[in-house]
């Protein structure tokens, strides 16, 4: 036991820097999902569906500010933004619509099951 040498310890190399065009991706996929949330959140049928894409939009936003570069996290910041304002607009917009058929079901006389 006393012929055993005791090795310094060297930590793991660090992880290979994520690829530009990864985060750029990303980020420009945000961006798209936002304006789409933004545009489509006002329109009945649609809200429903860009609910999916503005919440999408918020989760590549942040994972684009992640792992974006310091310098080039405006797209990212842009696409988060827009997502969370596309959110809001989606959810006012299918609110809207559950009043209006709450409504025309009380004018009516149709009763939900």
């Amino acid at each position: 036991m006393d012929n055993m040498e005791q090795q310094p310890f060297t930590p793991p190399p660090a992880p290979p820097p994520a690829d530009p065009s990864k985060a750029k991706n990303l980020c420009i996929a945000a961006l798209v999902c936002g304006i789409v949330g933004i545009v489509g959140g006002w329109i009945p049928i649609v809200g429903y569906f860009t609910l999916v894409l503005c919440i999408l939009g918020v989760i590549l936003g942040v994972k684009g500010r992640k792992i974006a570069e310091p310098g080039q996290k405006g797209l990212a910041t842009a696409g988060l933004v827009l997502g969370i304002i596309g959110l809001a607009f989606s959810v006012i917009g299918v609110i809207c619509a559950i009043c209006v058929l709450c409504a025309a079901s009380s004018l009516t006389g149709i009763t939900w099951p």
